[in-house]
């Protein structure tokens, strides 16, 4: 089980169309600081969340109501010993009907529990994923760190 990518599903009561956009907003659900464009395929973006975290991230797949792909160019993860521990792994959301609801099926590509990061970001991930992009896709409004002070 050391290859096993990071994965989480979630189901809400909403289409995929609606599914597609909360997870292009990444403001919307992803706290930090978010420079560049998140909507399109080729948009690169960068995260920075204090001095922790840092990623350059590219929008290589975009099929709207079904799929967004992430690239990972760079990253300074600086709570792990490899602090480009990211680099060259993808993010991947997979969006389908399920009955009368939409999965959401977020997969970390390369980041397994070999990694040093894995526990982690896991945490973190499922915050995130489970949390702040469910609570924005069901009702328009994420939480990107909730316990954080603006």
């Amino acid at each position: 089980m050391n290859n096993k990518n990071l994965s989480y599903a979630i189901t809400v009561d909403s289409t995929p169309e609606e599914a597609f956009a909360a997870i292009n907003n990444v403001r919307g659900w992803w706290s930090g600081n978010i420079e560049g464009g998140t909507e399109k395929l080729g948009d690169v973006f960068t995260y920075r969340y204090q001095d922790l975290h840092y990623s350059k991230q590219k929008i290589t797949e975009s099929i709207p109501g079904k799929k967004v792909v992430w690239q990972i160019l760079d990253s300074q993860l600086n709570f792990i010993k490899n602090k480009t521990e990211w680099n060259g792994t993808q993010v991947a959301f997979e969006i389908s009907r399920k009955g009368q609801k939409t999965e959401v099926r977020f997969t970390h590509e390369g980041l397994v529990p070999a990694h040093e990061c894995y526990t982690d970001c896991a945490d973190a991930w499922g915050s995130y994923v489970k949390g702040s992009l469910k609570r924005l896709i069901m009702t328009g409004k994420g939480e990107p760190n909730p316990n954080e002070q603006p």
